[in-house]
């Protein structure tokens, strides 16, 4: 398993459940990816990031660098060729296509969330209570009733509000704030203790984990994958199956076995502090910013404010004026909001696939090689139902959920 994050963790558990022997080889340490400092929201059924208009009004703040969206200008080939694939999946077609796909899934990946964390008795301050989408214009809110119009023809029950119902379930919110959708089937935990723990488990079931063991290259013979080779640390030979599950990390692998993975790191920041005087506010509920695309989410004494979307390359360069830009919505939001000083503030990549679907299944035609990534904002929801699509995979050879997202629908 190259990858120590939600995914490949996942992918662990279910395969070492399935009685698979396996390695977890992490570049870094657990947890110090995209996976742990993520918004901390198990956020099922919501339509791709391709969407019809969303070229538009990322061209009107595409350069300003404390927009929900950023591009930083440079000359990146790969880049420019992922926007305008991009753009082609902007249609409604693509939107009920991933729909049919992602609403399915997180109904399972809700369910999986559940029985995993009972069973295994992990305590990451996992609360089922759902989230809201905060609006502070009739234009989001507009598009927010929108988007719950298509969630709910899919099975799932959200429920449109007024800024008065807002602010009676939510007091700390402002008086501008015109409504919004309560989402209910969605949660909330605190990531890296889920990470944490989810490790811990995956080592008592006997899977090895290393870290700082970043993999170079993959070895292949015959047309089969045999090993990895470990910066360091020489090649590690003898594996029936290869899972790259390292998020954006995997492109250059892919590229091992001639395949372009069209995936992009997309940046993501956050700023957790800590509620009370001069603080944050004591939310009850999670909350996302509609027309900022900010996470507002309670984590036991915090608040964590996390979002953005920053195309800049294979980089964890931190941009004050994103920092900055998470603060600012936020206090529109929160009048109550103080200025006391971030207890964290943290910057990670997410795999951005060009089509806003996961891209999970055998590589390369490479017997063994398999892939999971591309899951963008969509990683800890997405977690453990992968995990298990990946171990039937493997082991019982086949998911019939895996179809849509295998990597051969982009040749």
């Amino acid at each position: 398993m190259v990858g120590g994050g939600v995914i490949g963790l996942s992918c662990a558990y279910y395969l070492a459940r399935g009685g698979a022997r396996v390695t977890v080889l992490e570049r870094r340490r657990i947890g110090a990816g995209a996976s742990s400092g993520n918004a901390g929201t198990v956020s099922a059924g919501h339509p791709p990031l391709n969407r019809p208009g969303r070229v538009s009004a990322a061209v009107r703040q595409v350069l300003d660098s404390t927009s929900p969206l950023y591009i930083q200008p440079r000359w990146d080939p790969a880049l420019w060729r992922w926007l305008v694939g991009f753009a082609r999946y902007c249609t409604d077609e693509h939107v009920e296509h991933a729909m049919g796909v992602m609403a399915p899934l997180g109904k399972d990946a809700l369910r999986l969330f559940e029985t995993l964390l009972r069973e295994e008795r992990i305590e990451c301050g996992y609360r089922g209570s759902g989230y809201y989408d905060v609006c502070s214009t009739e234009e989001g809110l507009e598009n927010a009733r929108h988007e719950a119009e298509i969630i709910e023809r899919y099975g799932y029950h959200p429920e449109p509000l007024d800024g008065d119902e807002l602010r009676r379930r939510e007091p700390a919110l402002a008086h501008d704030v015109v409504g919004g959708v309560y989402y209910p089937e969605a949660a909330t935990l605190r990531p890296s203790l889920f990470l944490e723990r989810l490790a811990g488990v995956c080592r008592k079931m006997g899977v090895e984990i290393r870290e700082g063991a970043e993999v170079a290259a993959l070895n292949v013979a015959a047309g089969r994958v045999t090993g990895v080779q470990v910066g360091g640390a020489g090649r590690l030979e003898g594996a029936d199956v290869v899972i790259l599950a390292a998020g954006p990390w995997v492109v250059p692998l892919a590229a091992q076995v001639d395949v372009r993975l069209p995936v992009q790191p997309g940046k993501g920041y956050h700023r957790d502090i800590e509620i009370g005087p001069n603080g944050a506010p004591p939310l009850r509920v999670a909350c996302v910013l509609n027309e900022t695309s900010v996470f507002c989410t309670p984590m036991d004494t915090y608040v964590r404010f996390a979002g953005t979307m920053e195309f800049s390359g294979m980089n964890h360069a931190l941009r004050p004026e994103r920092l900055r830009q998470l603060s600012r919505a936020a206090r529109d939001a929160f009048p109550a909001l103080g200025t006391a000083r971030p207890n964290s503030q943290w910057v990670g990549l997410r795999p951005m696939s060009v089509d806003g679907l996961p891209i999970v299944g055998t590589l390369g035609g490479v017997d063994g090689l398999f892939v999971a990534t591309g899951h963008g904002m969509l990683g800890l929801t997405l977690g453990p139902v992968t995990g298990e699509i990946v171990a039937n995979l493997v082991l019982a050879g086949g998911d019939e959920r895996a179809q849509p997202l295998l990597p051969d629908r982009f040749a």
